[in-house]
């Protein structure tokens, strides 16, 4: 099992997605495969699948950046009955002092949460779980007192109404988006207090204007929303983690004042999600 000091629940805090990241907790896809093709990116790579040995290897390169920009990272242990635990944002979300631990939304992904809850039990950290049936951390995206949370396939009106109830002091926004998306992160991130990357096509007009409202909306084309192009990792300090392949919306960054890092994680994209996807963050300050 996991050996490491238990720590004070007063190094738990995430306040946003952009402050620098402290501490974060990843899993390495040692079993990640498309057994059933559960979006459309997945549907897009079945038959050619996943090569997991160049996986690992971006996987690892993953962890080094995160190192070298600071990071703490916390491996939790694959299991090979879980092909999807690589994405660690799903299982669930901090929250100022209090890790919220997901109710996943598909059968194939239930049971990685008992191992998050395991660790914090483990390390001493404070945490709740949401019990309404769903919620995954893809769709909720904090910022400060707002906390955008998806309507989705993983993530239900119930569970959204059940953290609006343990959080009063927070204003908890359902954002409705296109039912053919995964999670809110693959088409909406918020990369500072005034800025936000969008693929406007899948949300309403009332939605976009809610999100103007708060930010400057910087736009993902259609090709760069299917290589993930949202789903970048700020680092903090206005470093981003993004794909390569996102040329158009990488340079967008560079050109907002951002230092963009670009890596290859182009395997493990393939089943549908990206950096923000791959890590869950414990601390920002």
């Amino acid at each position: 099992m996991l050996m490491e000091r238990k720590e004070s629940n007063n190094v738990i805090s995430c306040e946003n997605e952009f402050d620098r990241l402290e501490k974060v907790l990843v899993c390495p896809p040692a079993f990640m495969k498309i057994e059933e093709a559960i979006n459309e990116t997945q549907k897009h790579f079945l038959d050619e699948n996943i090569n997991t040995e160049k996986a690992m290897e971006q996987h690892r390169n993953f962890i080094q950046a995160l190192h070298a920009n600071g990071a703490d990272v916390v491996q939790l242990p694959p299991i090979n009955t879980f092909p999807e635990q690589v994405f660690t944002r799903d299982i669930g979300f901090t929250i100022n002092d209090t890790v919220f631990i997901s109710t996943m939304g598909t059968e194939m992904r239930k049971g990685e949460e008992v191992i998050l809850q395991d660790w914090l039990d483990e390390m001493g950290i404070k945490h709740e779980k949401i019990e309404s049936f769903a919620i995954e951390g893809g769709d909720v995206i904090v910022d400060g007192s707002k906390i955008w949370v998806g309507v989705s396939s993983r993530t239900t009106t119930e569970a959204i109404a059940e953290l609006q109830s343990k959080l009063p002091d927070h204003e908890v926004i359902a954002v409705p988006f296109d039912s053919q998306f995964l999670h809110l992160d693959c088409l909406f991130n918020i990369v500072s207090p005034t800025e936000a990357l969008i693929y406007s096509p899948a949300f309403d007009s009332e939605t976009i204007e809610r999100f103007k409202a708060c930010y400057t909306l910087i736009e993902v084309n259609e090709e760069e929303q299917f290589t993930m192009g949202p789903n970048v990792l700020s680092l903090g300090d206005k470093i981003m983690l993004s794909l390569p392949v996102n040329k158009e919306i990488n340079e967008k960054l560079k050109d907002a004042g951002y230092k963009v890092i670009e890596l290859d994680i182009s395997e493990i994209i393939k089943s549908g999600g990206s950096f923000r996807c791959c890590s869950l963050p414990i601390k920002r300050a």
